[in-house]
Formats: C-alpha cells, sequence, structure tokens
C-alpha cells in the first residue's frame, strides 16, 4: 500500500471479531492497525462487575473511550469521571489512568487506539493468560514491549473501597 492508497474496506458484522480475556477484563479485535493504515484500531472490553482495569499509563498511544452499556468509572490523574452508556472520554499518553465497572451490571466499552498497534499488546497478553498463570516476569516484558507502565497512585485504595471492586 502507497502513502496515497486508502486503507482496505472492512466490514466487522456485530458479535463478530477475535476474543480473549485481559484478566479483570474481556477484550473483542473489531479493527487492527493493519485495517487503517496505522491509524488506529478498534477493541471492545467487556467489563463483569466489580473488574478493575489496574492503574497504567501509555508512553505511545492515546485512548479514546466510549461507554456502549453499563456503567464506568474512569479515573486519569487527577481527574474521576463515571459514565453511563453513550459517554466519552479521552485518555491521553503519559498520564496515570484507570477504569472500573462502576455499577451492579455488566459494562462494555469501545476503546480507540491511536496510533495503532497497542492491539498486540492486547493479544500478546490474552494468549499469556490462556496458556495458565502468567508470570510476573512474562507480563512485564510485554508490558515494557509496548511502552505500558503500571503503577500504585495514592487514589487507588480510594477508588476500590467505594466501588467494591476486586483489585488484581
Amino acid at each position: 500500500m502507497s502513502v496515497t492508497d486508502p486503507p482496505p474496506l472492512v466490514v466487522v458484522p456485530p458479535g463478530t471479531g477475535q476474543t480473549g480475556d485481559l484478566g479483570p477484563i474481556g477484550v473483542e479485535f473489531k479493527l487492527w492497525g493493519r485495517d487503517t493504515g496505522g491509524v488506529l484500531s478498534v477493541v471492545e472490553h467487556p467489563f463483569p462487575v466489580g473488574a478493575l482495569v489496574p492503574p497504567h499509563l501509555h508512553t505511545r498511544e492515546d485512548e479514546f473511550s466510549i461507554v456502549t452499556q453499563g456503567v464506568i468509572g474512569f479515573r486519569s490523574g487527577d481527574r474521576e469521571a463515571v459514565l453511563e452508556s453513550g459517554g466519552y472520554i479521552t485518555k491521553p499518553r503519559g498520564e496515570m489512568h484507570a477504569m472500573w465497572n462502576a455499577g451492579g451490571a455488566p459494562a462494555r466499552m469501545i476503546e480507540i487506539i491511536s496510533p495503532a498497534g497497542f492491539e498486540h499488546c492486547f493479544l500478546e497478553m490474552s494468549e499469556l493468560i490462556a496458556a495458565g498463570a502468567p508470570d510476573v516476569t512474562q507480563i512485564a516484558e510485554i508490558a515494557e514491549r509496548y511502552g505500558l507502565q503500571f503503577g500504585e497512585p495514592d487514589w487507588l485504595p480510594d477508588v476500590i473501597a467505594r466501588y467494591g471492586l476486586t483489585p488484581t
């Protein structure tokens, strides 16, 4: 594909796409970087009740989330928001953030990742989890390859307590 060629037409019917388990949440792959000329990728994340995505930051990409079902809480830096279906939020690179199911029913969100590439981190993590209990060293190696950094900010215990979350 040359610089002027548009990306290919890709159709992903509802309920299709490769799926995986990321531990606290799931992942459904919808658009890969190869589908968009590397501009972005799109995944969906189902959030079971009590799910918490641990605090982390991305060094290479920004994330844009759209809640499509239930209620999801977000903390990015010193800002916190709880969004119902139809809510949007940005999570800029370089800023520690976390997400959680903030309600009493399963939730779901669409995640747009720009630029593309991080979807492969989700794939590698889900394959590692599918193979059995992953070793912390293996998770750290994958995270390092994709510029993903984990943290334990001082606000985390409060969020866990307020929403009755299950820390990972």
